[in-house]
């Protein structure tokens, strides 16, 4: 009778074991529930040493909710993607690298639910969410392991720690390096420079207004990247806002799209005192995104900035 006690759980444990590898399942485990809750809907990405500056200690990274209850997530290759996915990637984060991607299906009816795909992108990982057609829904949230229970999803000195809001990646502008400032003025005269921030590899990010606004990307050498043209309205002005002054729907669209996005501007853009949209700069797992609503809050477009 005891062989058969052991025997029987034996076999239990190792269908607990199993089930966690495919499934996404809630199961009854008797380790830390919240943690392991959180990575069986989680799907590990790749190290810390995949996010240039994140330092020398190591952890592995996931992206959160990517699996949810009563969901199988399958390995599949970049070729067999619906072609969409494809076209949104090349556009809108020109120069990735492909590193994995999963189906996931429903374990009702095995019909696809969505797609989680992860890229390397300026030396970090992005990892985003797509519909069973292939249409772009989210970014998913990029926890490190030890930060995979809670609400917070960072710790300082880890790779995500301006989540807590502080503004610790904000550069004044009169504090930029004299080679910056100098190619600013030479190259982009009639430029006002508004904002700017450093990266976790150390490049560096120029928000800078010449009747429309562009960001402008150094590497951390002051050497030249890239400069992009920001979502805005023809014959308008900009001022700074708040995000307390952002109509809910704005807050709300952010809130869905970009988990545990970090608020770093914002603009109210107007013309001859006609309120015309909102620009909103955010860091969403240190990639940041330059997004536009019109006057009532509605998404209108997106621009990747580095």
């Amino acid at each position: 009778m005891k062989t058969n006690t052991t025997i029987r759980g034996a076999l239990l444990g190792l269908s607990i074991a199993l089930l966690s590898l495919s499934s996404c399942q809630k199961d009854k485990l008797t380790l830390d529930n919240e943690l392991q809750f959180a990575k069986l809907e989680a799907i590990t990405i790749s190290s810390t040493s995949a996010i240039a500056g994140s330092g020398t200690s190591s952890d592995t990274l996931y992206a959160m909710e990517a699996c949810k209850k009563g969901n199988r997530k399958t390995p599949v290759e970049f070729t067999a993607l619906p072609a969409s996915i494809a076209t949104y990637l090349t556009s809108n984060y020109s120069g990735y690298t492909f590193m994995k991607a999963f189906q996931i299906t429903k374990e009702s009816n095995a019909s696809t639910d969505s797609y989680a795909v992860m890229i390397q992108f300026n030396n970090k990982p992005v990892a985003l969410k797509f519909d069973s057609t292939g249409t772009f829904v989210k970014v998913f949230e990029i926890r490190e392991g030890r930060n995979m229970k809670g609400r917070g999803g960072w710790h300082l000195g880890g790779c995500f720690e301006n989540r807590d809001g502080k503004q610790r990646d904000t550069i004044a502008v009169t504090a930029l390096s004299t080679a910056i400032k100098a190619y600013m003025s030479a190259t982009y005269a009639s430029d006002t420079l508004v904002h700017a921030f450093v990266n976790k590899d150390q490049s560096i990010i120029v928000v800078s207004k010449n009747v429309s606004y562009f960001a402008t990307a150094f590497s951390s050498t002051n050497t030249f990247l890239k400069r992009i043209q920001l979502p805005s309205f023809q014959h308008s002005k900009g001022k700074s806002i708040e995000a307390s002054a952002l109509p809910a729907a704005s807050l709300a669209y952010l809130s869905s799209t970009y988990p545990n996005y970090v608020f770093k501007k914002a603009f109210e853009i107007k013309a001859n005192d006609t309120l015309k949209g909102y620009l909103v700069l955010i860091d969403a797992n240190l990639t940041k995104y330059a997004v536009s609503f019109d006057a009532s809050g509605q998404f209108v477009s997106v621009v990747t900035i580095r």
